[in-house]
């Protein structure tokens, strides 16, 4: 009622409802990815109270960010069956469960089942998916644009909460930390009981920029288990090669981003005397960077060839971390790499997602891009295993910063060779019956 009120009242202004979806998305996408973030500040004192070593605690955030990817298909699946808002709800109370189970953790396993298990189903419900299927739902115009601003949420949010987290720890505790993301959650929740809506037809209105001639409301018609859904839509799209390519190009994504920078960064500083708090500040600057890099991305997918949007974006990444190590750590050194990592930290969804909806349809560009984004975050907990790995045996991280690194700029190969046509930003042709 309160929502049909609202988009009455903005359409007298000429203002889309779909504008306030977009912000009950970014703020639900913001916290959630604030949560999903927090344990890159905790590593340290994790290790300190309980005494897991770095190996140890990346199991259960590798895991984490395994579920956080894996849950991609099937959310969107989910959304399909159950509806955007019954989801989201679910997303942030199981979330907000792992977090508060985490205020009394005693025992490994319990750091494996809270943040690991639950946060990572919980987080993984809200991915970027949700972003995805929003800006594809809700408007037609300005679609890349939405996108950008939705992704910049959900990635912004995974380093923007560092500093106030490394800050929270040093003065008072790491449990004290917890809860401004338990706050943001519970606030992110209530918007989107009041104001988040499925579709523009619950409201009486059609997507931003629709006429009415295109993209109808899809009728209502046998519903089919989300789980089914899901893998027919991945067995579909495994015959085509643009789907693997993406599949790979997004598997070195999550490779050099969350399992890696997100998590190991802080604990890569203080190898090298920087301070948590500080370093948390390089992340935040990153954060910044990518708010503006990705909305900027989102921008350039509505305008210029999305392969080679991702060639630029993987090899400018890869070549920002070889330069790492070699840089001096303090807030000034890091600035030039803040500066090129931070500008593309996930600005390559945009143009993945673009490709998948113009080689599979906009239909099952959702569900496509759920399972590519399942690859980004097998990549995610590969590095966060494996950078964890090299720092428990070899007593570096430099390994595994140069390997991705260099994976990056394979990736960035892999993207200009998608077949022009198959996703390059100009819609497929239509075949006409004869």
């Amino acid at each position: 009622m309160l929502a049909s009120v609202l988009a009455q009242r903005l359409a007298r202004r000429n203002i889309h409802y779909g504008w306030v979806v977009v912000a009950v998305a970014f703020v639900t996408m913001l916290t959630t990815a604030g949560a999903m973030g927090l344990p890159g500040a905790l590593l340290l004192p994790l290790n300190q109270e309980f005494g897991w070593d770095a190996g140890e605690i990346s199991s259960a955030l590798a895991l984490r960010l395994l579920l956080f990817g894996l849950m991609g298909p099937f959310s969107a699946a989910l959304i399909e069956r159950y509806g955007v808002r019954n989801i989201v709800l679910a997303a942030v109370t199981l979330t907000v469960a792992g977090l508060l189970g985490a205020l009394v953790m005693t025992q490994l396993w319990q750091l494996v089942a809270l943040w690991g298990l639950v946060v990572g189903v919980g987080s993984g419900l809200t991915a970027l998916v949700l972003g995805a299927i929003v800006s594809s739902r809700w408007f037609t115009a300005h679609r890349g644009l939405v996108l950008g601003m939705l992704t910049a949420s959900s990635a912004t949010g995974q380093l923007v909460f560092l500093p106030l987290a490394a800050w929270l720890v040093t003065h008072a505790s790491w449990r004290v930390a917890l809860i401004p993301p338990i706050a943001g959650l519970s606030f992110a929740a209530l918007l989107v009981i009041l104001f988040m809506r499925d579709r523009p037809s619950d409201v009486g209105l059609l997507p931003v920029g629709d006429t009415g001639a295109s993209d109808p409301v899809p009728t209502a018609g046998p519903r089919r288990p989300a789980l089914a859904q899901a893998f027919t839509v991945l067995g579909e799209a495994s015959h085509s090669a643009t789907f693997w390519i993406l599949f790979a190009t997004f598997f070195i994504c999550g490779l050099s981003t969350n399992g890696l920078i997100q998590t190991h960064f802080i604990p890569l500083c203080a190898d090298f005397g920087m301070p948590p708090v500080d370093a948390a500040s390089a992340l935040a600057m990153m954060g910044a960077f990518d708010f503006v890099g990705t909305i900027l991305s989102g921008w350039l997918s509505d305008r210029f060839d999305s392969r080679w949007l991702l060639f630029w974006y993987y090899g400018l990444r890869g070549l920002s971390l070889l330069y790492l190590p070699s840089s001096t750590f303090s807030l000034f050194g890091l600035s030039l790499f803040a500066l090129f990592y931070g500008l593309d930290w996930i600005a390559t969804v945009p143009p993945t997602v673009k490709l998948a909806a113009s080689a599979f349809g906009r239909e099952k560009a959702g569900l496509v891009f759920g399972w590519v984004f399942a690859a980004h975050q097998i990549g995610a907990a590969v590095a966060a295993f494996g950078a964890g790995f090299t720092r428990a045996e070899l007593s570096t991280y430099l390994p595994a910063f140069y390997a991705a690194g260099a994976a990056c700029l394979v990736a960035a190969l892999l993207a200009i060779s998608i077949r022009k046509g198959a996703g390059a930003g100009a819609p497929r042709p239509q075949t006409v019956p004869a």
